[in-house]
């Protein structure tokens, strides 16, 4: 698996086959990226959304990108970093969910952004490193994705991920973008 860390704009990921959309439990909008994947999508998503509602914590569902020019999101429901119990188990638990939600759907390619970061109240470094050893896990055990991209907002969290990467067993073909 080819991992990438770019500092970029997730929806604009346009070659790629799916974004990973971060969600609450009633796969709504909410803020930050998950506004900006549900803006650029249309309403659509959101009623299509509606009947899967609420989403248990850590699981993944896979929906049409509608208005993106990405096939496909998928939502996975994070924990919140102090009001969940265990938040980084749950949170290695949805990266797993969303990996085999791509491989079940055939999926190749996906950008991410740094899950949990923003509403879910995460330190960066501590996402970066629970990210970086859940890809290398999979990684060792499936060979059904060819690349991770995972979108950050600025260089130094770009950094803080090649360094988290690094440090997690060499990541097969890890490849800076």
């Amino acid at each position: 698996m080819k991992i990438e860390v770019v500092v970029g704009d997730l929806v604009g990921q346009t070659s790629v086959e799916a974004i990973v959309n971060a969600t609450n439990a009633n796969i709504k909008i909410g803020q930050g990226t998950q506004s900006a994947i549900f803006h650029a999508a249309g309403p659509k998503l959101e009623t299509y959304c509606r009947p899967f509602a609420p989403i248990e914590l850590g699981a993944a569902l896979i929906t049409p990108g509608f208005k993106l020019a990405i096939p496909w999101i998928i939502h996975i429901r994070l924990p919140h970093y102090t009001n969940n119990v265990e938040p980084e188990r749950y949170l290695a638990f949805a990266l797993f969910s969303m990996l085999n939600t791509a491989k079940e759907n055939r999926i190749k390619t996906i950008a991410l952004p740094p899950l949990g970061c923003g509403a879910f109240k995460f330190p960066t470094p501590l996402v970066a490193m629970i990210m970086s050893r859940v890809l290398h896990e999979f990684s060792k055990h499936s060979s059904d994705i060819d690349l991770v991209r995972i979108c950050v907002g600025e260089e130094e969290e770009r950094k803080l991920f090649l360094v988290a990467l690094e440090q997690s067993n060499e990541m097969i073909a890890c490849e800076v973008a």
